[in-house]
């Protein structure tokens, strides 16, 4: 998802010559929407917007509402506002799981050193792929083929010496196109751009740069190191300054560790009822404890995300004194940051639920909890949210899920049960 500002300048033909270019920026154009689009083909020509209707964000917009101004996460609101004759899509998340889990088996075809860093987006490192496949550019060709037939969908790639490079090339080459970067001319073309197509450049340090009179990459460049460095301070102004200058060392990683994994959800009305903001909680941390156990990973951490009815968004977080996959302790945890959070009277908006500290399952010591060891009725919780997993393997997510929260006479804690839907 390339959305820093790109550069008319940038975008042209900067030579033919590939070799020392190994690094490609593969970026799906506008993903979520042409999954949808590649679904429905009436939809073709026509503005599109992938969101929850009314009162969430764009996740994402077809280049025809673009033209409005409507860009991903635009409340929904503001977006209809620029293009009321939108047509709003709710949004598939297991279709684009698909979809991008297809994508990336195409790129894995063509070398195994590929870094996904997105669900729509990952970099190549095709040095031991060309005697194979031929140069980049052909290289570059032949997936954007496979990506269309298989999906129906476009992708534009960015070629250069460097992952920054490449990236930067992949923005400038959408949609539906590709652009190289030779490394002769790697200079020439940051030195094209904003500041703020840097990685690391965003509002606040581009305020800082421009009050020093850097707007522009070419700017920054020809400005004395120890300056960028008064400005932004002395670890990224030297990170920026090595970036306007080409300089990125940093080699594509086939495997990328997953930090977190989260669910939000925004009402459709505000909700001043702790009750039901509390039963959404627990939605949300069975989909964190499910998505969990399907990567084999246990959270250190649980963090919540509140966002009231004036747009203020407040976070808690806590650590466990266990790591778990088990939708309960996500719960309780993420229950209890809630009951923390003065909402000064203010019904809630958004509620959002994130695991984090993520560790492998498989090799990380984990200490019942004196919960698990005393409920003898209930049996460990562990092992029916593992049996509520291969129910919905089979018939879907919305066959069995999260029940209500019972409070027992016997004990003064509170327990979660689960109940299955209808399956006929």
């Amino acid at each position: 998802m390339s959305r820093g500002p790109r550069s008319a300048a940038a975008k042209r033909d900067w030579g033919r010559e590939e070799d020392g270019c190994s690094i490609l920026h593969v970026d799906m154009d506008a993903f979520f929407a042409s999954v949808e689009l590649a679904r429905r083909p009436q939809l073709h020509g026509l503005p599109v917007i992938v969101g929850g209707a009314h009162r969430g964000v764009v996740l994402a917009a077809t280049y025809e509402a673009r033209a409005f101004g409507v860009h991903s996460a635009m409340p929904m609101a503001a977006a209809l506002r620029l293009c009321p004759q939108a047509v709003v899509v709710p949004p598939d998340h297991a279709a684009y799981r698909e979809v991008s889990t297809g994508v990336m088996r195409i790129l894995g075809d063509v070398t195994a050193l590929v870094e996904q860093v997105s669900v729509d987006e990952a970099f190549l490192d095709v040095a031991g792929a060309r005697r194979r496949l031929g140069p980049p550019t052909r290289i570059a060709g032949l997936i954007r083929e496979q990506v269309s037939s298989g999906f129906g969908i476009t992708c534009s790639v960015g070629i250069g010496a460097t992952k920054f490079v490449a990236k930067l090339a992949s923005s400038h080459a959408k949609p539906d196109g590709v652009l190289l970067v030779p490394r002769a001319a790697t200079v020439d073309f940051l030195h094209a751009l904003p500041v703020g197509a840097l990685w690391g450049v965003g509002e606040r340090t581009e305020q800082a740069l421009a009050r020093w009179g850097i707007r522009t990459v070419a700017e920054l460049a020809r400005t004395d190191v120890a300056v960028v460095q008064h400005a932004v301070g002395k670890v990224a102004g030297a990170h920026l300054y090595d970036l306007a200058w080409g300089r990125d060392p940093r080699p594509v990683h086939p495997h990328r560790d997953e930090k977190s994994i989260g669910a939000e959800e925004t009402f459709d009305v505000d909700v001043a009822d702790i009750a039901v903001v509390e039963a959404k909680i627990l939605e949300l941390a069975d989909r964190c404890a499910s998505r969990l156990r399907a990567h084999r990973f246990v959270a250190r951490t649980v963090s919540i995300k509140v966002r009231t009815s004036d747009f203020r968004t407040l976070s808690r977080s806590r650590t466990l004194s266990s790591p778990t996959d088990v939708a309960r302790e996500i719960y309780l945890a993420g229950r209890s940051l809630l009951a923390g959070v003065d909402l000064e009277g203010l019904p809630v908006r958004l509620i959002g639920v994130r695991a984090e500290g993520l560790a492998p399952a498989a090799t990380t010591v984990r200490q019942p909890t004196l919960d698990e060891a005393v409920d003898e009725q209930d049996g460990p919780r562990r092992e029916a949210e593992r049996a509520m997993d291969l129910v919905r393997s089979r018939f879907g997510r919305a066959a069995i899920g999260a029940g209500t929260v019972a409070t027992r006479s016997v004990t003064p804690r509170s327990t979660t049960t689960f109940v299955p839907a209808d399956l006929s």
